[in-house]
């Protein structure tokens, strides 16, 4: 009984809680604590990439299946308030395609403001809303995008409360890029990230799936990025697309990237700053700039995973591989309050399975591709 795309495995009631430590946290049966929130807004997308979206995009979600504005706030003060989340990051589909995005950075970024008396928490970051920046225990407030019209709406976005903004760029090349995204859109994309340059946003991150199409370039995107200043990071890409064409076999891997950059730049130094941080930073000709890498397939990180999702129908997700979902729209709108909402929250958590299992041989991809569920 799916919200909105007809998909199984939707539960309307809480899901067993049995073994669980009472504790107000968001715990799973494997000891992982989620800090981590994506909140996927919208389904709909500027772009076409392969790896995410069909070519004539995805099936609409009705406007009253969305999750309002003050739905998400009241959803974000609860996971902060209520249940330690410390990063809340809005994805889609693509944020900007929402013509109230403003709306909702501002009501959530109100909604921390709300908690700090609370939790002694502040949104990290710059912003000029009159929050306290800076705290070692802030809240940031950040965003994924493909940057297109982000030029025209950096200024309200910062001023709303956005913090941190990550990019996804996966080629410098135009012809590579519209054959990747089926749109010639790298214009924008360029004027986007010159935008949230010019406004402060730091740091600036870039994000780039690994594609067959486009490793030849890898290097090249890594030139552009250092002397832009942003922090490149490499996706390893997952069995996610909605064309559900995606085969082991082809999947460029983090070892294969290496070889490729390492016929360019020095690389050294692996490692990871936060347990938790599912990015690999190597130094880059002995730093200090350094490049990312997300192996999620060939160095899974399932383990120290720490995020909880909601899906743009106001489904709980726990895991982008884990099928089941879990309804707080119908709760929001019912009228219980806050504690039923966080108490159906850790229940939804407490089911979230182990890892995704790409490797075993009954691994089974997830019904919604990476579009429909929220980067």
């Amino acid at each position: 009984m799916a919200i909105a795309l007809g998909l199984p495995g939707v539960r309307r009631d809480a899901p067993p809680t049995e073994g669980r430590p009472d504790v107000p946290s968001l715990v799973d049966r494997f000891g992982r604590v989620a800090h981590d929130l994506r909140v996927s807004i919208t389904e709909k997308c500027s772009l076409r990439c392969t790896y995410c979206m069909p070519e004539q995009g995805l099936p609409v979600v009705p406007r009253d299946q969305l999750l309002t504005p003050a739905e998400i706030a009241r959803l974000v003060g609860i996971a902060v308030r209520d249940l330690g989340v410390r990063d809340i990051r809005f994805t889609g589909g693509e944020p900007l395609m929402r013509a109230d995005l403003e709306e909702i950075v501002g009501l959530s970024a109100a909604a921390v403001i709300s908690t700090s008396s609370i939790t002694g928490s502040s949104i990290t970051g710059s912003s000029t809303t009159g929050v306290s920046t800076g705290s070692t225990t802030g809240v940031s407030l950040s965003m994924t995008t493909n940057g297109i019209g982000l030029d025209k709406r950096i200024d309200g976005l910062v001023a709303a409360g956005l913090t941190r903004i990550n990019i996804s760029l996966d080629t410098v090349d135009r012809d590579h890029f519209a054959r990747l995204t089926r749109r010639d859109r790298l214009p924008a994309v360029f004027a986007g990230i010159e935008a949230a340059r010019r406004a402060g946003i730091t740091p600036l991150k870039i994000n780039a799936v690994l594609m067959r199409d486009t490793l030849a370039g890898a290097a090249d995107l890594l030139e552009w990025a250092l002397a832009n200043g942003a922090r490149l990071r490499f996706i390893e890409q997952m069995p996610l697309d909605a064309d559900e064409t995606w085969v082991r076999e082809n999947m460029v891997d983090a070892a294969e990237l290496l070889d490729v950059l390492g016929a360019r730049y020095a690389l050294t130094s692996p490692h990871r700053d936060d347990p938790s941080a599912p990015a690999e930073e190597w130094l880059v000709d002995g730093g200090p700039a350094t490049v990312g890498i997300i192996a999620s397939v060939t160095r899974s990180f399932c383990e120290a995973c720490d995020r909880t999702r909601i899906t743009a129908e106001g489904t709980v997700r726990s895991c982008l591989f884990g099928d089941d979902e879990t309804d707080l729209r119908g709760l929001l709108r019912s009228g219980v309050d806050d504690t039923a909402i966080a108490d159906r929250w850790r229940a939804a958590q407490w089911q979230k399975q182990a890892g995704h299992g790409i490797a075993r041989p009954d691994f089974v991809r997830p019904l919604r591709s990476m579009g429909a569920i929220g980067g």
